[in-house]
């Protein structure tokens, strides 16, 4: 998507004094871009085509810079010089179209799709020309491009599915859920949005209970408030307007953001950002788009990006709780928990039905050592959840925990338990109950059995494998526990809790001086901000002074014993 520069090129024969400063600006920029910080690498290229006015790599530089920050008209002119210079640029070609449809000049798109020199890919230059010739009012020419663009290799689900959206839009419903209901290799996208789309559709053929039972095969029980909502005036009886695409701008935008749809998990962030923001170009209120493009920020560690995409959201919508939990989220990885929990609040007065809002605020406060609070909240949630919800068991999980903190430990058990009923194999279940009961020195030999599941399910998790080495221990066998402790500790090198744990293990096995090597490493990785109590410096210290044998007896503990040793 953009050519690569060297300083050497940018800096040319120009004299030290303006070599250092363009090549400085360069780098800062570059720099800026790897850390996905766009509003420092549009300051920094605008800086550096200053210096070296007409050059084209900066130029798209730029312009791609401007756009994933959101400032598309401020891109748009650097786009025009572009075209004008001849240059070839798949983002600059983007914005154009965009901007023609933007200015209903669906003529001009039609001509402007048509040219390879300024097209963007076989895909979006097809889709783009369908819906700029339904917008000049050519349907017929349209519907004729969107099923040639449905025989090439690999096109044809997205093809289909914007037809669909094509016959919708022009009244034809029927037409619609004929591509739908005669999809028998599952190639038209049924995401959220396009199941949504098609219930719709399915409204307007008078066929609200068909519309229902799309909506349950799509979703089953679970359900959120838009889809709460939907699901309402269906049951009511109501005709319910077909609101996915209005225009064939709307049409446009749907084709940028079915596309970044796809892309998750498929290409860069940046990449599928690209494509998000220019759906939100199109159309500022596509929701769908507002959250993607809020949720990669987010993913991109722009979490001040993110925080102000998702504030975006109109408070009367009804995706604004999801847009709100996700402006919590980027509040709590830029450790604001307080706005954090004060959001969550606001969101519970006017959102209070919805666990996830309860669950995520226990999160919060369990997360600040708050755990009687968060006990609290998660009574809330485990209230407001259906009996048979898949995240039910990890409510109880998290409950038992805040429980399990307060030393309230018979309720923590039962909701260990009552967890492990729900998903007997869960790793973090049995590994957290049974790394509990050898704490606590209770039911050995069943919590010996429960990490012995979890690490044959997680046998890379260094904390599941600790646990394993650690029972190992606390049942006396310790030449068994080395083994499983080692490899922890490989798995977590820098963790103090495994290293003080290992440390332990070689004491036992005679291994004193490697013990006490353990011990050291463990202090040195512990914040003292932030001091685990299961990695109690002052415990560790006294043992590298007296050994462990000496310390325990000073505890007033039971010595270390073999298992079986009489």
């Amino acid at each position: 998507m953009r050519t690569a520069l060297t300083a050497v090129a940018l800096i040319g024969p120009a004299s030290g004094a303006l070599s250092n400063s363009l090549s400085g600006a360069y780098l800062a920029a570059r720099i800026a871009d790897r850390e996905h910080d766009y509003a420092a690498a549009a300051r920094y290229y605008t800086r550096a085509l200053v210096m070296q006015r007409g050059n084209p790599e900066l130029q798209e530089a730029l312009t791609l810079a401007q756009l994933l920050r959101g400032n598309f008209d401020d891109a748009l002119p650097i786009a025009r010089a572009m075209d004008k210079a001849g240059v070839r640029s798949q983002v600059a070609q983007m914005m154009l179209a965009t901007d023609l449809a933007r200015s209903g000049d669906f003529e001009a798109l039609i001509e402007r799709s048509k040219g390879e020199e300024r097209g963007i890919g076989p895909l979006v230059d097809g889709l783009v020309r369908a819906w700029a010739q339904l917008g000049a009012g050519r349907a017929e020419d349209a519907f004729a491009t969107f099923d040639e663009l449905s025989e090439q290799q690999g096109l044809k689900g997205f093809a289909l599915y914007h037809k669909a959206l094509a016959l919708a839009q022009t009244g034809d419903f029927a037409g619609a859920e004929a591509i739908f209901s005669e999809d028998e290799q599952g190639l038209v996208q049924l995401t959220r949005r396009g199941a949504m789309a098609r219930a719709e559709i399915l409204s307007n053929l008078d066929r609200n209970q068909d519309a229902l039972d799309r909506l349950d095969d799509a979703f089953g029980p679970a359900s959120d408030p838009g889809i709460a909502a939907l699901r309402e005036r269906l049951e009511k009886g109501e005709l319910v307007a077909f609101s996915h695409v209005n225009t064939a701008q709307d049409g446009l935008a749907e084709v940028y953001y079915s596309i970044a749809a796809a892309l998750i998990n498929e290409a860069q962030a940046d990449y599928t950002l690209l494509y998000a923001r220019m759906a939100q170009a199109l159309r500022p209120d596509h929701s769908d788009a507002l959250l993607l493009v809020a949720d990669l920020l987010e993913d991109l560690g722009q979490y001040e990006l993110a925080i102000d995409a998702f504030a975006q959201m109109p408070r009367d919508h009804v995706d604004y709780h999801a847009a709100e939990l996700g402006r919590i989220s980027a509040l709590r990885k830029l450790s604001k928990d307080d706005a954090a929990i004060e959001a969550l609040n606001n969101l519970a007065k006017t959102h209070g039905d919805l666990a996830v809002v309860y669950s995520t605020l226990g999160d919060v406060y369990r997360g600040q050592d708050e755990f009687a609070l968060a006990t609290d909240a998660y009574d809330k949630a485990l209230a407001r959840t259906d009996e048979a919800a898949r995240n039910r068991w990890f409510l109880l999980y998290a409950r038992a925990i805040s429980l399990e903190r307060q030393d309230m430990w018979d309720k923590a058990e039962t909701d260990f338990r009552a967890a492990l009923e729900l998903e007997p194999d869960q790793p973090q279940v049995l590994n957290y109950l049974g790394y509990s009961m050898v704490e606590k020195q209770i039911k050995l030999d069943e919590a010996l059995e429960m990490i012995e599941r979890a690490v044959a399910a997680r046998p890379d998790s260094g904390y599941i494998v600790d646990s394993l080495g650690w029972v190992l221990y606390r049942l006396g066998r310790y030449d068994e526990a080395v083994g499983h402790m080692e490899l922890a500790v490989e798995l977590m090198p820098v963790d103090p809790v495994v290293n003080d744990h290992l440390g332990d293990v070689y004491w036992a096995v005679g291994r004193y001086r490697e013990a006490e090597f353990q011990w050291s490493r463990a202090l040195s990785f512990i914040d003292g901000d932030n001091v685990d109590t299961e990695a109690d410096p002052d415990r560790i210290r006294k043992k590298l002074e007296i050994g462990l044998d000496d310390l325990l007896a000073e505890e007033g503990k039971p010595p270390l014993k073999v298992a079986g040793d009489n």
